[in-house]
């Protein structure tokens, strides 16, 4: 009789092992997995040992990270007003400890985190054309949220702050001396010391009015003062300042011209060279007039430009000068010329007032430029400083 070997039964724990994975394979969800193990009754292996216990464990999120929803003014906005407020809103609730944004150049006043924003609130104005660059710092030691999340990294804006009143910058070289007229305010004088109150009169400039400080100047010159506009005889008045103040004398208004108007008026650091002015005549016979303050300095007989090449109409202020210089071009016969000049002031494209060898003065010989008798150009280079209007009629 043949003899067969027990195969022996398996353990439950086995089949309820198998079970478990047919389960998984099949997709069965961990609610079922939980009951079938639940009814599955512990045996022991023929050791007598109890199987291992399942072991589970939780899994913390980091908070999510802040990001940048919205910022007033936004990046690259220009004509800023110069109290307006900044806003800064992100995706979340900020914490109370968390670092500020940073404000470069920045007026006196607050950073306030209220909810998902920050707002600064100036208490001076902004200087004005100051270009402003605003930091959110970011990384470890950024900007924080309430949950504990931090701006990733930093981000900035820059924005550019209104022009201040071209009112202002009249009164202001009215009263550093370096306009001909002098202005007298109608109350009490913005004290020169305090830059709160400067930065406020240059959006809004006080009540006064002007004088002419001289009875002897031309009516030509008279007639280009006009209060409030930005115009030759503005552009002159600023030009030379920035002369004076290691600013390029171009006429052009930005924040360093306006730094430099407040400062120097602070330090009580007025023009001492008085005001000047040129009048060219082309009527028969050619003439130029140099005013100081005033009074004439200097009447010469001057050569102006030929039929082919006339030296234009207008008012047009000092630009560029030179103490000697090799003019060269082409005359209208197609003739090439290199003359040595001397004492120059360029005033209008190449058109400048300056030195030059001729056997007579007063009739048009020149292609463009204002040619003096050498005697007279020396005596007139000192007045025809950077912003000197040259004024040239008939």
């Amino acid at each position: 009789m043949a003899t067969y070997k027990s195969r022996g039964r398996r353990s439950p724990v086995v089949a309820v092992t198998t079970i478990v994975l047919v389960f998984l394979a099949g997709g069965v969800t961990g609610a079922v997995v939980s009951r079938v193990l639940s009814r599955a009754t512990p045996a022991t292996t023929s050791g007598g040992s109890t199987p291992p216990a399942v072991s589970t464990s939780t899994t913390t999120l980091p908070p999510p990270a802040l990001s940048v929803v919205s910022v007033t003014p936004p990046n690259g906005a220009t004509g800023v007003a110069a109290d307006a407020p900044i806003t800064v809103s992100f995706s979340a609730p900020l914490a109370a400890d968390s670092p500020s944004p940073i404000l470069e150049p920045a007026p006196s006043g607050t950073w306030h985190a209220s909810g998902p924003r920050f707002v600064f609130t100036p208490s001076t104005d902004f200087s004005p054309l100051s270009d402003v660059t605003l930091t959110l710092p970011g990384g470890s030691t950024g900007i924080l949220g309430t949950a504990g999340g931090r701006l990733p990294q930093s981000e900035t804006v820059q924005f550019e702050v209104a022009n201040g009143s071209v009112v202002r910058i009249q009164q202001l070289l009215s009263l550093l001396d370096y306009s001909p007229l002098a202005f007298v305010p109608k109350g009490p004088a913005v004290s020169p010391n305090d830059s709160a109150a400067q930065l406020a009169a240059a959006y809004e400039p006080p009540a006064g009015t002007y004088r002419w400080r001289n009875p002897g100047w031309p009516a030509q010159l008279r007639a280009m003062w006009q209060p409030g506009m930005d115009n030759v005889f503005t552009r002159g008045l600023i030009m030379s300042f920035q002369a004076d103040h290691s600013l390029t004398p171009n006429g052009e208004v930005g924040a360093d011209l306006w730094t430099a108007l407040i400062g120097a008026l602070a330090t009580n650091t007025v023009n001492t060279g008085g005001y000047n002015y040129a009048l060219a005549n082309k009527a028969a016979p050619e003439s130029l007039a140099v005013y100081h303050d005033g009074a004439i300095v200097l009447q010469t007989p001057a050569n102006t430009g030929i039929t082919a090449s006339p030296t234009a109409d207008g008012t047009f202020p000092v630009y560029t000068r030179l103490r000697r210089q090799v003019m060269r071009g082409t005359n209208p016969d197609g003739q090439h010329y290199a003359d040595l000049v001397q004492y120059i002031a360029y005033f209008h494209g190449n058109d400048a007032v300056h030195y030059m060898d001729r056997a007579d003065y007063g009739i048009p010989q020149s292609l463009g430029c204002v040619e003096l008798p050498l005697a007279a150009a020396m005596r007139a280079w000192p007045y025809l400083a950077y912003g000197t209007l040259v004024t040239i009629i008939n």
